[in-house]
């Protein structure tokens, strides 16, 4: 299910355990987070993912904050 908003976003429930995916592929959100925090840049994550592209990158950065724009303060 592609999420609104999100074009390039997808979710799930049979795949990746229904985290959101890029393009509905096995490749999800969180993963993309975690290279880049790791230090990677968006042009190694595209070498060593080709079928990725850089609007996906900033469609998971973009999904990613507004995520956190909607965290409630408990």
């Amino acid at each position: 299910m592609q999420v609104p908003n999100h074009p390039r976003i997808t979710i799930d429930p049979e795949r990746m355990f229904g985290k959101p995916c890029i393009r509905s592929f096995r490749f999800t959100v969180a993963d993309v987070l975690d290279y880049l925090a790791s230090g990677m840049t968006e042009q190694e994550i595209l070498d060593d993912f080709p079928y990725l592209e850089a609007e996906d990158i900033r469609a998971a950065l973009r999904f990613a904050a507004e995520r956190e724009h909607r965290v409630a303060v408990l």
